[in-house]
């Protein structure tokens, strides 16, 4: 079956099977995963020569390396002797990295060094500068947001990005010098497949009344449910992309923070420009699994694939760098009490994601069609935001863009059919 019978995005009607079917899995790594540009790293996680980070494309093992010159490159992460896992640690600074199993050696600018007993063994006839670490096919940085592809034929990065970049913007280059990431990062395995926490970060604000009750009405959080609210957007900016957002005078957050956006207001309007007297942008997915928080609570995380029905999630807390002190530890202290493993809103989310991928393995309940149709037809297309919008807080139709998007990608080969850049 197609997938084209499976998401029918039009008229708000998925189905379940995506989820489970492990050959839809396998479709997904060499459609979706190996193709897209996909977030590795921030460059303040990496910022002196020899500086290296771990991260994943798909289920592609990677490491980001800054090289002795400054030059951020990204490799595969694994010894082309026998495949072993060259570099095990999350974060460090090397010159050069050697292999656990037989020795093989490499640079940080991806060439092999080092071959024990290489006059010996291979009698002078090996050639090391034909077994480098196999390389990304793209590399860019965007305000410091590192992607990579696998795609030589992919299109640029600002490209991809397309209108997400002035909300890409708005998350991370408020101020001068932008963001910088906190050490350290939460991983843990939850039991979903990965787009059902994609798609809840595209566009999901139907579910914080319900779900998050208890943690809003204990003071975990300074929002409060209120299920009738129209102060707020979906925003889809095109190719697969999608923010959720506030009105900008909306100030539900700590004491602390909203003084500090008092402050900076004037030099934040000035760096974005008008677009953001319309819109705070507050949630946002860039397709497929990259997803970032602004508010009190600043996460960066990304929903790396680990089959069908598990996903590996990586958490990063984010500052702007010019934040005071004070106002920093306050973003810390909300990112660890609200989101990550022990984070009262991710408890509740991680509940409800496993209950919607595990349900699905019944053979009638793999049948049937997920209702995706709040909002239906009343989107449109605002020129002052650069997106598809639904002004009412709760709205699906961020989600019916995404797969959408999703399906398209696994359907079509050629990326000049993509519709590249094009807000639908």
């Amino acid at each position: 079956m197609g997938i084209s019978n499976l998401v029918d995005a039009d008229h708000g009607l998925i189905s379940r099977s995506i989820f489970v079917d492990p050959q839809i899995y396998e479709q997904e790594g060499r459609m979706v995963f190996a193709r897209c540009w996909m977030y590795l790293c921030h460059e303040s996680q990496i910022p002196r020569p020899g500086d290296f980070c771990t991260a994943y494309i798909g289920e592609d093992p990677v490491i980001v390396w800054r090289d002795t010159q400054g030059n951020i490159r990204a490799f595969l992460n694994i010894c082309s002797h026998r495949g072993n896992r060259l570099c095990r640690a999350d974060s460090g600074n090397a010159a050069a990295l050697t292999c656990a199993y037989h020795g093989w050696t490499y640079g940080n600018d991806g060439k092999l060094k080092g071959v024990p007993y290489q006059q010996s063994a291979y009698r002078g006839e090996f050639d090391r500068e034909q077994w480098p670490l196999p390389a990304v096919a793209q590399l860019e940085s965007y305000k410091g947001l590192v992607f990579a592809t696998f795609d030589p034929s992919a299109p640029p990065l600002r490209e991809y990005l397309g209108e997400m970049t002035w909300y890409l913007d708005a998350f991370f280059d408020r101020r001068d010098g932008g963001v910088e990431v906190f050490p350290g990062v939460h991983k843990w395995v939850i039991p979903c497949n990965w787009k059902v926490a994609a798609e809840n970060f595209c566009g999901d604000n139907y579910h914080g009344p319900w779900a998050h009750r208890s943690a809003m009405s204990t003071g975990f959080s300074a929002r409060r449910p209120r299920p009738n609210d129209v102060g707020r957007f979906h925003l889809s900016p095109g190719n697969g992309h999608c923010v959720m957002g506030r009105q900008p005078d909306d100030t539900s957050d700590s004491p602390e923070v909203i003084a500090y956006e008092q402050d900076v207001r004037s030099e934040v309007r000035e760096r974005l420009g008008p677009r953001i007297d319309l819109v705070r942008p507050a949630v946002g997915t860039v397709f497929p699994n990259f997803a970032c928080v602004r508010g009190t609570a600043n996460s960066i995380r990304v929903w790396h694939p680990r089959g069908p029905e598990r996903t590996e999630i990586w958490s990063w807390i984010f500052v702007d760098k010019l934040a005071p002190p004070s106002v920093k530890e306050t973003i810390r202290l909300a990112g660890l009490r609200s989101f990550g493993p022990a984070g009262t809103f991710e408890q509740d989310d991680i509940d409800n994601w496993q209950e919607c991928t595990q349900t699905a393995r019944g053979v009638v309940s793999r049948t049937q069609v997920l209702n995706m149709q709040m909002g239906l037809g009343q989107e449109r297309f605002d020129q002052g935001l650069g997106a598809w919008t639904s002004e009412f807080c709760v709205s699906e139709s961020n989600h019916r863009h995404f797969y959408r998007r999703w399906a398209k990608m696994m359907e079509t080969t050629d990326w000049s059919e993509l519709s590249i850049g094009a807000p639908r």
